[in-house]
């Protein structure tokens, strides 16, 4: 098993927590749709070449986001990214995927 961390902007926060549960993601036994989340800033400069959602070129820009945090099964992770990269709104989400050991 994995959990999957990501940080997003509030508008895409429900957008990109469907899209991961469609995906198979958030499945802990007999439970479905669980994540955790938290509202944070987050802080990034687009640089020349970056096409930003949010923020100019150059300048630096700090956000409110959510971090979210939720598990995924093996054989469903690359699904999972997929569909969080396809419902995202930044040219390239930050994330962490890390794998769970079960005791």
């Amino acid at each position: 098993m994995y959990k999957l961390c990501y940080f997003v902007p509030e508008s895409h926060l429900e957008q990109t927590k469907s899209a991961l549960f469609a995906a198979g993601a958030g499945r802990i036994g007999d439970y479905d749709s669980c994540a955790w989340q938290c509202l944070g800033q987050g802080q990034f400069r687009p640089l020349e070449g970056s096409d930003p959602f949010l923020g100019q070129t150059g300048a630096l820009e700090t956000v409110d986001e959510y971090k979210v945090e939720l598990v995924c099964a093996d054989e469903l992770i690359h699904d999972a990214l997929k569909a969080l990269k396809q419902a995202h709104p930044y040219e390239e989400p930050a994330y962490e995927v890390m794998r769970i050991e079960a005791l």
